[in-house]
């Protein structure tokens, strides 16, 4: 069922759906949960790699650029025909969930720690049951409601070790403000994002709407890689990062997302976000010896049951009392 802004008749730009599969979780759903966690959770090293060379805006053309190209080589996303009434809610949706986004993280990481970013970009979950709420008029279900709040309450118990106390400190400072305040942005529009893809994915597939809305991001992009050339040189590490960040992490990645919010809904299938800062501490565990601190420890198990309960099946009203207004 799609409901949207306004009254009934021809569906407006901003739209949502329920997921089609509302039973818990089953091995397909926890398998791209898994497999969208493992892929973001690596992307972190792959960014820092290219930055090591490379003005972000540039690492954020090349990793949308290559995205697009590796989704072009799959004949079902260039074929599958997407309407033309659909057409402008497909770039909406490369706008908000990936050509202003991922602009804006790495000019907010200019002055806030990514362990600050972090903690805010896994508020995600909650700004997506939000614009849910407001798109179908209902609130989440009570259990995944409970859910969402637990595995937040686990991203603040990974993240706060890891903010530096000059950081904390400086909270106030008009940089720091501004920082946060553009994660901030960026975890809203994921949020409306998640929602947006969740019709489209359903009727059109999502190699075919993922394809388009990365084109529809280079557009916003482009002039921004184009300007960051001067600030960057050419190295061959950071330029082979860019593949598998752009190919996986913003190709294959955004394209497993669209299709676990399609089946699931919106506010259960962001719970794949929350797993993103465990697999960074388990890649540092095992590639860099890295010492874990025991309040990271809790936080990954308030992660692992919030998302359980996130998970259980969804409950939902009988679709004759679900009105748009």
């Amino acid at each position: 069922m799609t409901q949207h802004l306004g009254g009934p008749g021809r569906p407006r730009l901003l739209s949502t759906s329920l997921g089609t599969h509302l039973d818990a979780f089953g091995w397909r759903e926890w398998g791209l949960l898994a497999a969208i966690a493992t892929v973001w959770g690596s992307s972190f090293l792959l960014m820092e790699i290219g930055l090591r060379s490379f003005a972000p805006g540039l690492v954020t053309l090349c990793r949308i650029g290559f995205g697009a190209l590796a989704l072009a080589l799959v004949p079902r996303a260039r074929r599958t025909r997407i309407d033309r009434e659909d057409l402008p809610r497909v770039a909406l949706l490369g706008v908000v969930w990936m050509g202003i986004p991922l602009l804006l993280f790495p000019v907010a990481q200019q002055w806030i720690d990514s362990s600050v970013a972090g903690m805010v970009n896994g508020a995600m979950p909650l700004t997506v049951a939000a614009w849910s709420a407001v798109l179908l008029w209902r609130l989440p279900a009570r259990t995944q409601a409970i859910g969402l709040v637990i595995g937040f309450g686990g991203i603040v118990a990974i993240s706060l070790p890891e903010i530096p106390l000059g950081q904390v400190a400086a909270a106030g400072t008009a940089e720091t403000a501004a920082g946060t305040g553009l994660v901030v942005m960026a975890v809203i529009l994921y949020g409306l994002a998640a929602n947006l893809a969740v019709p489209l994915q359903q009727r059109y597939g999502a190699l075919a709407v993922l394809l388009r809305a990365q084109l529809a991001a280079l557009v916003v992009v482009v002039p921004f890689g184009l300007v960051a050339l001067r600030g960057s040189t050419f190295a061959w590490g950071p330029a082979l990062a860019m593949i598998p960040l752009g190919v996986l992490g913003t190709g294959l990645a955004f394209v497993l997302m669209a299709t676990l919010v399609g089946r699931v809904g919106g506010p259960r299938g962001s719970i794949a976000i929350y797993f993103v800062p465990v697999v960074a501490i388990i890649l540092g565990v095992v590639a860099l010896g890295e010492h874990v601190h025991p309040l990271a420890l809790a936080g990954t198990a308030l992660v692992l049951v919030g998302a359980w309960v996130t998970s259980r099946r969804e409950h939902t009203r009988p679709a004759s009392d679900q009105t748009a207004g």
